[in-house]
């Protein structure tokens, strides 16, 4: 047993082991703790090392700034120009004037200017490194002078996000750290958007108060600083708003202690709204540039931009649409600066209260613009295109579904009354051609052509020309508005056979204003020379459209002939009638497309007025001469694929004997008739009577008469419009006295035979030669059928021919026919029932 020491021994070796072993345990512990923390640190610093390579990725150096807005030569000293398409003449300039910008340094910035800056766009600007995390999650949010900066002159082509937003405050750090305060504020008042295209300081100044930007009053700095926040509230275009910014402007200067002052707003003077002419273009122009660029970083300058426009067929299209819708409302209009309204035609209609008119002329090869004129009216004109009603200038593409089902220009269409539909003309015209009822705008055929290739595939097919159509529009009685510009482009791909040319925006081509933008320096920022094509329809297709379409002389049952359509070049041309306050007209060769929209919208307290289409075909038949002075004459050649042939007018069909007009017509190849004229039909008749000819009526009263054959629901339009019907009843039946020598004793008149039936009676006389027998169908037959061979042995009342009737039955004439020696022809006829 062991001892009370060895046992005391023990027992302190055992507690040894185990607080060596707890040791030991902490030990692992904290050298595990120690890993993961060393990895999760290390992950920390990599991602943060990921994150800021990303934020830093491609941010633009704040040392274009200096090069941006340098005193002596800065890019955006100078104004963004719009050229025409030479490129040798400026048509607009975002600028008050046609003038490099003054730059003002900021030693010579009134310091009413500089605090009424601070405090409209920074209050805080002397307390921050330049930027502030507030607002990260606004992206317009830009809540410092150097965030303007960053924004507006370097990041304006990224798109929202918090990356950007970050990003913009990393610049404004760079800003603030590399050139300091006072640069910020330069660079920013020389540069900042006060309105109307008044970029810079200096510019304002002398645009709102005339005077330059040293000599501004406190009341005019306010003004200034509060517009620069936000433009469009500018003296000229919302004076109230302005003043009532710059009294909010000056109370927080007062607030700040800038001032103890609170000056009342200063006067504004008057100005009227620049119109450099050609703002309907520019807009769009800016539109469709601002799908690639920052729409105010264009504005703001530094930048050439040649345009599609034609300048000297712009000034024409202007000047005609001034001077026609001045026309149209019978008031005086100068016409001597505007060579083209020599050209206008007399006017149709005249003594409107409130006529407005917008045009466009574009090239269908490659789908540039070379003249827009914005919503014309008596006041001016707009720099927008608002959507009207199209009417009937959208029919085009309902038959154009029919003609990718087997119809074409020659199919038989009627135009008979259907519910409440008008015709412009007021009168319906029965069976025609479809390219007639195209050309003339009759509206029924168009909707029997609907309802036969469904509503929805003709929605589809406009759609794809790039017209905005919701799914079951109706395309007559309820068109959904359309814009001048949309529709041109439609028509534009019927002239280009099929082919929709331009440029592509938001995955769309559509027709194209520019032609290259460049930097003041050369630089080239973009360049739209050559056209995008997309195949919308086949060439086959298309050319039967502009086929029907470029038909002058289908037009002339609503038009007459001569008449505004005729411009002395072939064209194709589509009227739009509404029956309401719109009309338009399109028209088109290969290398030119104008278009033209007229309106006269009704008072509050007048009836709405149905235009004539003739009133947009007047404005456009001067400016489709315009367009057209300096080219030649041109036309589409048919496309492999499409021929030609003669069909009988207006079935559509191959001519027949009784067909009443013959004419050339176009088909895809396939779709060719293969059957004769079924919709006039000939009689042989008594001219006397009137009534169908029988076999006895005498030869010398019979003629062959041609009747339409009218379906079940066109009579009632038939009746009424006179049409003539064809008889049913025959004329009555006077056998001749017999004559002894040739006639047919049996079968009797009328008599019922089946089987082989035996002829009896008599072919003889002096001079005789022979005789033959023939049956035909019904009381006048068409056809004679000889049964057996001419005999030429005379008979006296005996058997002449036996005739097998087996598999006939009906009425059927027999007819004796004996010819003398002198040529003479005598002839006997009986009718009989033939009975299987």
């Amino acid at each position: 047993m062991p001892d009370m020491a060895e046992i005391v021994h023990r027992r302190r070796e055992r507690r040894a082991d185990l607080r060596r072993q707890h040791d030991s345990r902490l030990r692992a512990a904290g050298l595990g703790l120690g890993y993961v923390f060393s990895i999760a640190l290390a992950v920390v610093i990599f991602a943060s090392v990921f994150a800021y390579a990303d934020l830093t990725r491609g941010l633009p150096s704040i040392d274009q700034l200096p090069i941006l807005l340098n005193q002596r030569d800065g890019l955006l000293l100078q104004p963004t120009r719009v050229y025409e398409r030479t490129g040798e003449r400026v048509v607009f300039v975002f600028a008050p004037s046609d003038a490099a910008r003054v730059y003002i340094p900021f030693a010579s910035l009134p310091q009413s200017l500089v605090d009424a800056t601070l405090a409209a766009s920074d209050p805080r600007f002397n307390s921050h490194p330049g930027y502030t995390l507030s607002g990260l999650d606004n992206p317009d949010s830009h809540p410092t002078l150097a965030q303007k900066l960053a924004y507006d002159l370097l990041l304006f082509a990224e798109p929202p996000s918090l990356k950007r937003a970050l990003r913009e405050r990393l610049l404004a750090a760079q800003i603030a750290a590399r050139y300091g305060k006072n640069q910020i504020i330069e660079w920013y008042v020389n540069s900042a958007n006060y309105g109307n295209y008044a970029f810079g300081i200096e510019s304002a100044a002398e645009l709102y108060f005339d005077k330059p930007a040293t000599q501004l009053t406190l009341a005019e700095s306010a003004v200034l600083a509060a517009a620069a926040e936000a433009p469009s509230l500018n003296p000229i275009d919302a004076p109230e708003a302005a003043s009532q910014r710059a009294r909010e402007t000056l109370l927080v200067m007062q607030a700040l202690e800038m001032t103890e002052d609170l000056p009342a707003p200063p006067p504004f003077p008057h100005r009227e709204k620049r119109d450099q002419g050609e703002e309907a273009f520019v807009n769009l122009a800016l539109t469709q540039l601002s799908t690639r660029f920052d729409r105010q970083r264009i504005e703001r300058g530094g930048l050439n931009v040649v345009s599609t426009l034609d300048y000297g067929l712009q000034k024409s299209a202007a000047c005609l649409t001034q001077i026609y819708v001045r026309r149209l409302a019978r008031r005086p209009a100068d016409e001597s600066d505007c060579g083209a309204a020599r050209v206008l035609p007399a006017l149709p209609q005249t003594g409107l209260a409130n006529p407005s008119a917008s045009a466009l002329v574009l090239d269908p090869r490659d789908g540039q613009i070379l003249a827009l004129v914005g919503e014309t009216d008596l006041q001016g004109t707009s720099a927008f295109l608002a959507a009207r009603n199209p009417g009937s200038l959208l029919t085009p593409f309902i038959y154009l579904t029919g003609f990718a089902r087997g119809l074409g220009p020659a199919s038989l269409v009627w135009d008979i009354p259907r519910g409440d539909i008008q015709n412009p003309d007021r009168a319906f015209h029965g069976p025609m051609r479809l390219r007639l009822a195209l050309a003339n705008d009759y509206l029924a055929p168009a909707l029997d052509v609907m309802d036969q290739m469904g509503a929805g595939n003709a929605v589809a097919a406009a759609r794809s020309f790039g017209l905005d159509l919701a799914p079951g529009a109706d395309f007559v009685r309820a068109s959904p508005p359309q814009n001048l510009l949309d529709l041109s482009a439609a028509y534009a791909t019927f002239a280009a056979l099929g082919l929709r040319n331009g440029q592509k925006f938001a995955d769309a081509i559509q027709p194209a204003s520019v032609l290259r933008v460049e930097s003041v320096d050369g630089a080239l920022w973009l360049d739209w020379s050559q056209p995008e094509s997309q195949s919308v329809v086949s060439p086959q297709l298309a050319y039967l459209m502009d086929n029907a379409l470029s038909d002058a002389s289908a037009r002339w049952p609503s038009w007459g002939n001569p008449n505004l359509t005729e411009t002395g070049v072939p064209a194709a041309f589509k009227s739009g009638w509404t029956g309401a306050s719109d009309a338009w007209a399109v028209g088109y060769t290969p290398a030119r497309l104008a278009a033209v929209w007229t309106g006269n919208p009704p008072s509050s307290a007048e009836e709405e007025t149905a235009l004539s289409p003739r009133v947009p075909a007047g404005l456009w038949s001067a400016l489709m001469r315009a367009a057209n002075e300096s080219l030649p004459p041109s036309s589409w050649t048919p496309p492999a694929g499409v021929t030609q042939m003669d069909v009988c007018d207006p079935s559509g069909l191959l001519p027949t004997a009784d067909c009443p007009e013959v004419v050339r017509e176009v088909f895809v190849n396939g779709f060719e008739p293969a059957q004769g004229d079924n919709l006039f039909r000939g009689y042989v008749v008594n001219r006397e009577t009137g009534l169908l000819a029988t076999v006895f009526t005498p030869p010398e009263l019979t003629e062959r008469r041609a009747y339409m054959s009218v379906p079940e629901e066109a009579r009632q339009w038939a009746a009424a419009a006179g049409i003539p019907v064809a008889p049913e009843a025959y004329d009555a039946i006077q056998p001749p006295a017999p004559n002894p020598n040739v006639h047919i004793a049996a079968p009797a008149l009328f008599a019922e035979v089946s089987g082989r039936v035996q002829i009896v009676g008599a072919a003889m006389g002096s001079g005789f030669q022979y005789y033959r027998i023939l049956v035909g169908e019904g009381l006048n037959p068409h056809a004679w059928r000889q049964i057996g061979a001419d005999a030429e042995t005379p008979v006296v009342n005996g058997l002449l021919a036996e005739w097998d009737t087996t598999g006939l039955s009906g009425l059927y004439a027999i007819q004796l026919a004996v010819v003398y020696e002198d040529e003479r022809v005598e002839t006997a006829v009986t009718l009989v029932t033939v009975n299987r």
